[in-house]
């Protein structure tokens, strides 16, 4: 079936929207200050908000802010505002739950146990159907953040203890997360029964730290210690003579570990270790694989940054065609940049990249980028290839095509809006990007990138619901038709 894309359509559309990074500190005197870097440097994970709760001995301080980490944790005011030794923080992008100040996290709550704080990288599949239930039954429902039904179930647990509760309510859950919780005495990190999302643990000064990536350890000076295992729960307890104890408790029946493999692809940091691999270094392979598998006879290779930069190296590399920046993104631009009228979406992709004339007019140009979502910004990038004079363009690209949606915490279209779902042919979509040529790289030649092994069909390694429709748990949420999202019926400001 073709539905033909409009090529006018929003650019910023046309991506795989990044999830949300965690990170949290127990027990370091610049606690606020240290997560506010962490932070920082897990800004590529989230740019719609971020968060930071903090405690000083007897109370929970708490700063929410719509944008980005250096437009207000830079602030001296502000981090004054968080006093104490024991911090966690959170850069969101939603995809569950709208773009409003309520919905920011880490949330907050006063329960039975004391206070608790909470955040999550990643999308609870029954968050829906735990929601309806808990207002069925006299829930107070503050936000449409999937996170608040785990504050619901910790305060509604007959544990006596918050760490038994956290954990009674978190087991009900299902999907892909890494979070964190902040008690008076605790910092406590989950991390789903798959290990779906990401969650590392570091150390600085011999306090404990938990981040979705290791770049924010190493932008702290901190070593990392290890990856919270799939499953497991970290309890790091400061004790009244100052020490901290740490229990780590793992699941009685423990499942295969399958990240999510646009974590290599798409989403950590390129200098990231994920899943003990180094980002870049996959990225790296993709690329190599990619000539492997789709060679093509051209004079340079350039890459659709930032993404496709690895990539476009390791086919460079294998191919022997030399590697050029053929294509130089502003870095200043970002999505509100103007309004975008009629005549500016006209501009196209120029607003954040432009070609680099010197290096593409008269050559056979490959273009390198890491994946293919709706094609429109394909589109628009072929066209201001060949303006700048380039002869032949033909693309390659680091991941498979993508036939289906994510409901683990990745903003993807819907089915019918992908391009693998719009054409029947590979022709079909070559034709309406306009290139020369198009190819993506093989199920097995991305499994052999990151895992040195081509893909185990009966019991797959990773994630890859998004190429193959395996989807590793239940989808409760899409699967019952009680779930319409009648979340709220408040317009908010803040």
């Amino acid at each position: 079936m073709n539905h033909s894309l409009s090529i006018e359509d929003d650019i910023d559309g046309d991506t795989l929207h990044e999830e949300c990074g965690v990170f949290g500190i127990l027990g370091h005197p610049d606690a606020a200050t240290l997560t506010a870097l962490g932070l920082h440097a897990l800004q590529h994970r989230g740019q719609e908000a971020a968060g930071i709760v903090s405690f000083d001995g007897q109370r929970f301080h708490s700063e929410r802010r719509m944008g980005l980490v250096g437009d207000h944790y830079t602030d001296p005011a502000t981090l004054a505002r968080l006093p104490g030794d024991r911090s966690m923080g959170h850069v969101r992008y939603s995809t569950t739950g709208d773009a409003v100040l309520r919905n920011v996290q880490p949330l907050f709550a006063e329960l039975e146990v004391g206070g608790i704080a909470i955040a999550h990288n990643g999308n609870f599949t029954n968050g829906l159907t735990m929601r309806r239930q808990l207002i069925a039954d006299g829930a107070i429902c503050q936000s449409n953040s999937d996170t608040e039904v785990v504050l619901h179930l910790i305060a509604r647990s007959k544990h006596p203890s918050s760490s038994d509760r956290f954990i009674d309510a978190i087991r009900q859950m299902e999907g892909g997360y890494s979070m964190l919780a902040m008690t008076r005495t605790k910092l406590i990190a989950a991390r789903d029964p798959i290990g779906i999302r990401p969650l590392v643990m570091g150390e600085l000064d011999g306090k404990p730290i938990f981040c979705s990536e290791t770049c924010a350890l190493d932008i702290i000076g901190a070593k990392y210690v290890r990856d919270v295992e799939n499953g497991e729960v970290i309890i790091c307890e400061i004790q009244p003579d100052g020490s901290i104890t740490i229990d780590a408790r793992k699941p009685e029946v423990s499942k295969p570990e399958r990240l999510c493999l646009f974590e290599y692809v798409y989403f950590a940091r390129p200098d990231s270790v994920v899943g003990g691999r180094n980002v870049y270094v996959a990225r790296k392979n993709m690329g190599i694989n990619l000539a492997k598998e789709a060679p093509v006879e051209a004079d340079v290779v350039v890459p659709v940054p930032d993404g496709g930069t690895p990539a476009a190296i390791g086919y460079a590399q294998e191919s022997g065609i030399p590697f050029e920046l053929g294509i130089i993104r502003n870095h200043y631009v970002g999505r509100t940049f103007i309004e975008p009228t009629q005549q500016i979406r006209a501009f196209g992709v120029k607003l954040k990249h432009s070609a680099n004339r010197a290096i593409i007019e008269g050559k056979r140009v490959v273009l390198v980028d890491d994946s293919i979502v709706r094609g429109t910004t394909s589109v628009k990038i072929v066209q201001m290839i060949r303006e700048a004079g380039a002869s032949e363009v033909h693309i390659r690209v680091a991941s498979p095509m993508i036939f289906y949606p994510d409901f683990y915490g990745i903003d993807t279209p819907d089915a019918e809006k992908l391009l693998a779902n719009q054409y029947n042919s590979l022709k079909a979509m070559c034709d309406f990007i306009g290139a020369d040529s198009l190819q993506f790289l093989s199920i097995d030649g991305l499994y052999r990138a990151v895992g040195g092994e081509p893909r185990d069909n009966a019991q797959p390694q990773f994630t890859d619901h998004y190429f193959t429709g395996d989807y590793p748990t239940r989808l409760l949420d899409k699967e019952s038709t009680s779930n319409v999202r009648k979340l709220s019926v408040l317009a908010s400001n803040g």
